[in-house]
């Protein structure tokens, strides 16, 4: 066939090193940059398959997110807009790690499994981050699509959640919006306008908010929608990429990790601040208070801002309507018990990871998830969102119900539900504030984050831990839950736990409790108890203090 030799052709452009083994993870393929030239071409070839196989069209998004600039990477997107299936993952590693002389007997594997007609036209959407070596690696990208025949979008510089909108807007024929740049910006800041509007004469410094570019894409893009905004959000954008290094000493990440400001961010006390990360799909805020002291609020204070927002909304509109958070064994047990004791929310705990929350999250009306580190978006279902649109337009409904409606109805349209979205996840913090009139200080004290710790202990083999209940308890090795057991009931508030990572051999522990220190003496005495009875490697771990 024609079409193979065009893909044996072009592939020897692309040659893949020797015995490189690459595996595609919840983040796609993430590497450094100089050893991705063929996965690229290759992610081209796999995204036609799938489109001819869907036909819909497909996202391929060139980014590493927050990972240092040398890396790159890659992430593949699915007809409405999400990740793609577990089946096509695994695909994606066979086809990567394909060595050269294979790749055709790879490709035609794929292509008789999922029974592909090759004669089906096939879209692929290409975008990519600010990284120099996107430049070159999107071509890649672009090669492999034409090589197997099929048409190319190239949308250029855009954030991950630009290009996951594109593509459930373009699938959707339109009704999810306009699969432009220009047509997200007008959907987004139309709702957050309309939003604002609710929001009882804000001064100008209630509408200030300092944001960190993570000198990545998210800042370029920012900067393009600020005159969308018309004046009704001002923003002072810092680390936006015209001197400083992607994700050096800023980000979300750096942020969230270091729990302390981004280098190169003016912060005067009690002011809004916020900072997206490299390929700008999370956001955390935070503030510094008149004691100089740094207070951070991470991706379960945001779903508690909005879900709080959302269920005033829906008793405001008298809407039946089932709305729940999902959260990770990484929420701080402060979030759980807010929503569940004093607002009365369902809260779901599931395995981390984000294709784990986005899942359980389309199981109700509407699903707010959020990881710890500002990874997040909310779905609303079908049937949600009819109801909130019949209100929004029914004649008879009163005016305290209406207006309810109308504010749901706008949220709705700010929000970015194919993915978490820093841009868009900013727009609705901004407007959820204006509207309830609230500081930050005052968000921030809504509940107070238990202190907790967490740590890695190396071990030969993480395989040997096994957990279930959403990874909150261990069924193996022998005896180490009990021990964790033991050991939290000596602490007041207490709870810990205890995972495999998922990328490399360590054993991750989490622990909680009412003061720092018991947090860190429990955390302490469960790495101990890991070491001890799941193979630990080197020496014992060392208190904290």
């Amino acid at each position: 066939m024609a079409q193979f030799q065009e893909v044996s052709k072009q592939s020897g452009l692309h040659p893949k090193p020797a015995g490189l083994v690459l595996q595609y993870g919840t983040a796609g393929f993430r590497t450094n940059a100089k050893l991705l030239d063929h996965i690229m071409f290759r992610m081209g070839l796999l995204a036609t398959l799938r489109s001819k196989k869907t036909k819909a069209t497909i996202g391929v998004m060139v980014t590493a997110s927050h990972n240092p600039e040398e890396d790159n990477g890659v992430k593949l997107v699915d007809p409405m807009g999400e990740m793609v299936t577990p089946t096509w993952e695994g695909y994606a590693t066979q086809l990567a790690n394909a060595e050269q002389e294979d790749l055709l007997a790879a490709l035609k594997d794929i292509i008789e499994k999922e029974a592909i007609n090759m004669s089906q036209e096939a879209n692929v959407f290409v975008g990519k981050d600010t990284r120099s070596s996107s430049v070159s690696l999107s071509e890649a990208v672009l090669d492999g699509v034409s090589a197997l025949g099929g048409q190319s979008k190239d949308y250029g510089l855009v954030t991950t959640p630009q290009l996951h909108y594109m593509v459930c807007c373009q699938n959707s024929q339109g009704k999810y919006g306009e699969a432009t740049v220009e047509g997200y910006y007008k959907k987004l800041c139309k709702a957050f306008i309309q939003l604002t509007k609710n929001a009882s004469n804000c001064t100008d410094d209630q509408k200030h908010l300092s944001v960190d570019g993570a000198n990545g894409i998210g800042a370029l893009k920012v900067r393009e929608m600020e005159s969308h905004l018309k004046r009704e959000l001002h923003l002072s954008l810092f680390n936006d990429g015209s001197t400083g290094k992607l994700n050096h000493q800023c980000g979300a990440d750096f942020v969230k990790v270091q729990q302390k400001p981004p280098t190169g961010m003016q912060m005067n006390s009690g002011e809004r601040c916020c900072s997206f990360d490299g390929d700008a799909d999370r956001i955390v805020y935070y503030y510094t208070d008149s004691e100089g002291q740094f207070n951070l609020l991470d991706g379960d204070k945001v779903a508690t801002l909005i879900s709080t927002f959302l269920k005033e909304l829906l008793t405001q509109a008298g809407l039946d309507l089932e709305i729940a958070v999902v959260q990770t064994a990484y929420a701080n047990g402060s979030s759980t018990h807010y929503l569940e004791d004093t607002m009365k929310v369902i809260v779901r705990c599931t395995k981390t990871g984000v294709k784990h929350l986005h899942h359980a999250a389309k199981e109700f009306d509407i699903g707010v998830y959020f990881e710890a580190n500002g990874h997040g978006t909310v779905l609303f279902s079908k049937a949600a969102e009819e109801k909130i649109q019949q209100l929004a337009e029914d004649s008879n409904t009163n005016d305290e119900r209406k207006r309810a409606a109308l504010l749901l109805q706008n949220t709705v349209n700010v929000i970015n539900q194919t993915v978490g979205d820093a841009i868009s996840d900013m727009l609705l913090i901004e407007a959820i504030l204006a509207i309830k009139g609230m500081t930050i200080q005052q968000w921030d004290s809504i509940y107070k984050d238990l202190p907790n710790r967490q740590l890695k202990v190396k071990v030969s083999d993480r395989r040997v831990i096994d957990t279930t209940d959403a990874e909150r308890r261990a069924v193996s090795p022998t005896g180490l839950q009990e021990a964790v057991d033991s050991l939290v009931k000596k602490y007041s508030q207490a709870r810990s736990f205890v995972r495999p990572s998922g990328t490399e051999d360590v054993v991750r522990v989490y622990a909680e409790a009412e003061t720092q220190e018991s947090a860190d003496a429990l955390a302490h005495e469960v790495s101990l108890a890991v070491y001890r009875l799941a193979g630990g490697v080197g020496g014992e771990p060392k208190p904290l203090h």
